[in-house]
């Protein structure tokens, strides 16, 4: 059983990994699941610090990456149109089957929410749309940078507890 759900956790590593770019898989959830289910096996006693600090992490990284796009939008110089414009058209280019909807939704949301509904010109409007796709990178970069930070806390743990699971 012990094998089975270190092959089970590390499965769970390799897709939250690859969660971090696709944006409807939650990778850095899915990569603390990884780590929690090496503490299920018996070999590994259970370290409640690691797990809880982890999990911290991973509820305040959930709640900043729906509040990063906004604030890039605002950051950029966009308006509540724009910030409206970038969560609706990060939601519907979820949703959709295109191609980088979770870019493209975004900045077209926060281009339309600009131009239409505040009034600005184009290059304000444009500027704030850049905001919201480059707060959208960032979140993700900072997504993949800490499942390859949790990837690299399973193989800590793994090699730690090697002779005990093998």
């Amino acid at each position: 059983m012990d094998i089975f759900l270190l092959i089970l956790g590390l499965a769970c590593m390799f897709i939250g990994i690859l969660g971090s770019f696709l944006p409807v898989l939650p990778g850095i959830s899915i990569s603390w699941l990884g780590i929690a289910l090496l503490y299920f096996t018996s070999a590994i006693p259970v370290n409640y610090w690691v797990l809880g600090i982890s999990l911290l992490v991973v509820i305040l990284f959930s709640i900043a990456n729906y509040v990063l796009p906004a604030k890039g939008t605002k950051r950029f110089g966009g308006s509540k149109a724009g910030i409206w414009g970038t969560n609706i058209g990060l939601v519907v280019g979820l949703l959709t089957p295109i191609p980088l909807g979770f870019i493209i939704g975004p900045f077209l949301g926060a281009l339309i929410g600009e131009l239409f509904f505040d009034s600005k010109n184009t290059q304000q409007a444009l500027r704030a749309a850049t905001g919201s796709v480059l707060a959208i990178l960032a979140s993700g970069f900072i997504q993949f940078m800490l499942c390859v930070i949790y990837f690299g806390i399973f193989i800590s743990i793994v090699w730690r507890y090697k002779e005990i699971l093998f």
